[in-house]
């Protein structure tokens, strides 16, 4: 472990910036400048806010891009509760996550590589001292302090047996044969961003908070997930597991919650309830459990509730049941009467606050900016013993930065992590917008961004920027993306289509068994008409793109129209059948989103498909997928490409080795990404004079 001053990583960083890009702005020149690719490696973000026990202090996890490594690392910073003292505690060129608060707040946990190896260290925030802890072969997680102070909880894998079938005969002394086989027989074998699993479980473990042996409290040949929750006595605590014959094919929509004895190992299951229960979160006074609920009934698209049951789970009530949202990260307030959680609405994040009693409120709004690439609804927050919160919360112009919330209401930004650099950037103006869908009149929510120098008088080339999941939401958060296009005279226009997440049950449900449709499609067309009725959208010069499931949505559409100049589909499905018998997601996706299996549902699965409708394709066509990309394989981006060879429509694919489904996971990949994209429109775009 490589321990780095603040004072001195920020030095080295300011000479890279500077030697490779000159000063933001020339002295006495405060001509703002557009935002460049370049500008993506200076981008920094906040997340994970911890605040302390009596509120006087945060430390939050700081993402810095850096140039050298091509990588975004994560350094711990620290601020007090009025802005004061904004100082790291861990900065360097390796990654320090996971602060957690010790309950009386004297010491502060965190996970961090000691020679190479992920573990768990322990500061003492009087003197600064600090200790390894734990002496671990595989990374932990879900790290949670026990009320004592006495040890440190934190999930595992465990490996198992590689399974084998036949004994290969003895190798000859120095002969040299080919790699053993690998035989794999689990379930889930693969995952994107991790490639092929080592064999094992995840399992609950403790170590002494002074140092020492950890010790596994479960067993079993099932996972076992945080968040993990102790019960006041730091005798117990709760996981969330699946522990059934085949939880293999139903952990991530079938799940319960146990405790387990820390001296016995003696593990209880909590609840029985169809669906998803997880997350628990003991009351302080260790009457009652909350917890996240889900009961998704097999549909596509299904709400979780916050819920709370007596500590033995009897007496299961939901506190959020008429909120309509998706409500998770149940955490309670010190006095044990009420449970704060977020929430999106109308693809923007709250924290939301219900009392035992029924009374409710929004404790925070405004939380997002951690996403940066693309406008995701993101954030996080902590609460302290007198109900101060610490959150992160953005702007359509600038990323996540540390804010504070009083009980009284007020509400103050503890850090401007990106002004050095964007308050000198000519960003583009994000606009809302809503309009109702020709496809049933249904009110579709959107934004769009107008560039730099807009002109309402002129006309602009418009590009579609479609989210994935399908249900996710964007919102008006700050997104590289999307800025880097406006920098080059777009308007960019995206929305929140039928099925997206913030809107309610109904609106998600309306995309059940639909996607991609003709009714998505015709959101979007219908968010492009009243882009063109504002009168600057020049209607020959529209272009598509998105990601994943928005590069399904790209791929569907130009099959339906020919309006688009150019496409630009990102990691897309083009095959529902070979999707699912290749994609890592397959036993969820096929049981909550199709009919039936691929050769019981055929039809449904084809119709749903953008090969399905390659034949009126006349769209130049961009195909970008990572290489290593098991959410949705890069074979479905290759079966597009030669389907549109062989139809002589222009196509080129852009391959990115090394690469999972998160594309933009490094930054030169954000920047190859748009870029591509942005060259291969331009291409196409014969008429340029609208460009500012």
């Amino acid at each position: 472990m490589r321990i780095f001053s603040g004072t001195y990583v920020a030095a080295v960083c300011l000479l890279l910036a500077s030697a490779l890009f000159g000063s933001a702005v020339a002295a006495g020149d405060e001509t703002l400048r557009p935002f460049t690719a370049k500008d993506v490696f200076e981008l920094q973000h906040a997340s994970d806010p911890q605040i302390s026990p009596d509120g006087a202090r945060v430390v939050y996890e700081r993402a810095v891009n850096d140039i050298m490594t091509d990588r975004t690392r994560r350094n711990l910073w620290i601020v007090d509760a009025d802005g004061a003292n904004h100082r790291p505690l861990y900065s360097g060129p390796d990654d320090y996550t996971s602060p957690r608060w010790s309950h009386d707040g004297d010491r502060l946990a965190y996970i961090a590589d000691v020679e190479d190896r992920p573990q768990l260290l322990v500061r003492w925030m009087d003197s600064g001292d600090t200790a390894v802890v734990s002496n671990l072969t595989h990374t932990p997680s879900s790290l949670a302090w026990s009320p004592d102070g006495e040890w440190l909880a934190f999930t595992m894998h465990v490996p198992a047996d590689e399974p084998s079938l036949a004994s290969p005969p003895k190798r000859p002394e120095g002969a040299d044969w080919a790699e053993p086989v690998t035989v794999i027989d689990s379930v889930v074998y693969r995952w994107d961003g991790r490639g092929y699993l080592e064999p094992g479980y995840t399992h609950v473990f403790i170590v002494p908070a002074s140092g020492g042996t950890a010790r596994q409290l479960t067993d079993g040949d099932y996972d076992h997930a945080g968040p993990l929750a102790w019960t006041p006595d730091s005798e117990r605590i709760l996981f969330t597991s699946s522990r059934n014959d085949d939880w293999e094919y139903v952990h991530r929509t079938e799940t319960d919650i146990f405790s387990v004895d820390i001296g016995s190992g003696e593990i209880n299951q909590l609840t029985d309830l169809p669906g998803v229960a997880r997350a628990p979160a003991v009351s302080p006074d260790g009457g009652r459990v909350a917890f996240q609920r889900g009961d998704h009934q097999g549909t596509q698209y299904w709400l979780t509730d916050v819920a709370v049951m007596n500590a033995d789970g009897s007496g299961v009530e939901i506190l959020t049941a008429d909120l309509d949202r998706r409500a998770s990260e149940p955490t309670w307030g010190a006095d044990s009467r009420g449970v704060y959680y977020t929430y999106d609405d109308r693809g923007e994040r709250k924290v939301g606050y219900s009392r035992l009693d029924g009374r409710q409120r929004v404790a925070a709004e405004g939380l997002g900016g951690e996403a940066t690439g693309r406008p995701y609804v993101s954030g996080g927050f902590s609460v302290a013993r007198d109900g101060t919160l610490a959150y992160t919360a953005g702007t359509a112009q600038r990323p996540a930065d540390v804010h504070l919330r009083r009980p009284s209401g007020r509400t103050t930004r503890l850090t401007a992590l990106n002004e050095a650099l964007l308050a000198h950037r000519d960003l583009g103006e994000v606009h809302e917008i809503t309009y109702e869908s020709s496809v049933d009149g249904a009110e579709i929510h959107g934004w769009y961004v107008t560039p730099p120098g807009f002109d309402p008088s002129k006309r602009y080339p418009l590009i579609l920027e479609i989210h994935g999941g399908p249900h996710l939401a964007y919102g008006p958060h700050f997104a590289a993306e999307v800025h880097r296009y406006a920098a080059e005279g777009y308007v960019v226009f995206y929305n929140n289509y039928r099925g997206s997440s913030s809107y309610g049950r109904d609106f998600g449900m309306l995309l059940e068994y639909k996607y991609s449709s003709r009714d998505d499609f015709g959101d979007h067309m219908s968010g492009i008409d009243a882009m063109i009725d504002l009168g600057f959208v020049d209607p020959d010069r529209l272009f598509i793109t998105g990601g994943s499931a928005g590069g399904i949505a790209t791929a569907y559409a130009i099959g339906l129209t020919d309006r688009f100049t150019a496409a630009a589909a990102v990691n897309p499905v083009i095959n529902w059948v070979s999707k699912v018998l290749t994609g890592d997601t397959y036993t969820q996706q096929i049981a909550h989103q199709f009919p039936g299996m691929p050769w019981e549902a055929h039809e449904h699965y084809w119709e749903r498909s953008p090969l399905s409708l390659v034949g009126n394709v006349n769209t130049p066509t961009l195909l970008i997928t990572g290489e290593n990309d098991f959410r949705t394989p890069i074979s479905e981006t290759e079966q597009y490409y030669q389907a549109l060879k062989l139809r002589r429509v222009d196509t080129a694919m852009v391959r990115m080795p090394g690469t999972s489904h998160n594309i933009s996971g490094r930054p030169s990949r954000l920047i190859a990404k748009t870029d591509n994209a942005l060259a291969w429109f331009k291409r196409y775009d014969t008429r340029g004079e609208g460009r500012e």
